[in-house]
């Protein structure tokens, strides 16, 4: 009996990676987070299997489920949002499967940043603007920041910034980002990347704010931030340049 992770992707059933589905569909028992993972996923499930959501369930509960599956020798697929890892609480499930000597496996899905930069139709580095993506958050009721993962840090190097879980703290992040980044940085907002209700608000760090506050969005939304998202004039990339020689390229110098 083995409990497979899965990264489920961002929303579109179709969004799951190939594995993951194959995955899905041998397993006797499914443990989705309902609040998140759109149900057209567990049509990937064998028919008749278990399937438990976990939204209400403590990790206490989620354990039991574990347990009882392993007593039955049947495998788990254990569906998360996007992808395991960041901010997938993961990490305490695999501590306990570990003391109970459960065997486990992970499978990447899909993160909701790369799901975000597609319905932007952006790379979220561009030559001599930026070549770093910072993933962060912000402080919450489930996991506070730790000393020194600042907003303010992470802007300080002119990186892109994905933020994630923020959506509530939006006048905040526009304080803090406007003196490193400048009041005309554009700003993008992707709600429900990759879903059928998917919404998309672009604006710029001075008026996004003012944007979101006329039409709310209250949840599953990635904040972007950076001077890639509306760039037309940067330098092309020296990867495809013809005078470019690499060893993949197979042509000789003149």
């Amino acid at each position: 009996m083995t409990v497979h992770f899965i990264g489920a992707g961002p929303g579109a059933a179709d969004l799951i990676t190939v594995r993951g589905r194959d995955i899905l569909a041998k397993c006797p028992v499914c443990l989705y987070a309902g609040s998140i993972v759109p149900r057209a996923l567990l049509d990937w499930c064998p028919q008749g299997a278990k399937r438990v959501d976990t939204s209400p369930l403590s990790l206490d509960e989620i354990e039991a489920e574990y347990a009882a599956a392993h007593a039955a020798g049947q495998d788990v697929a254990r569906l998360h949002s996007g992808d395991l890892s960041v901010w997938s609480a993961v990490a305490e499930q695999i501590r306990r499967l570990e003391a109970r000597g459960i065997p486990y496996t992970l499978t990447p899905g899909v993160p909701a940043f790369a799901a975000a930069a597609a319905a932007l139709g952006q790379e979220l580095t561009k030559p001599g603007l930026a070549q770093s993506l910072v993933l962060t958050r912000v402080p919450g009721r489930a996991s506070p920041m730790p000393e020194g993962e600042t907003l303010a840090g992470f802007g300080a190097t002119g990186a892109t910034l994905a933020i994630h879980l923020a959506i509530h703290a939006l006048d905040d992040v526009v304080t803090k980002l406007t003196p490193l980044y400048g009041a005309d940085c554009p700003v993008a907002v992707v709600a429900w990347a990759s879903w059928d209700k998917e919404r998309i608000v672009r604006g710029t760090l001075d008026d996004i704010a003012e944007k979101i506050a006329a039409d709310p969005i209250e949840r599953t939304a990635i904040i972007l931030v950076g001077r890639t998202l509306d760039a037309e004039g940067f330098s092309e990339s020296a990867l495809y340049d013809a005078t470019y020689q690499r060893r993949f390229r197979g042509r000789d110098d003149d």
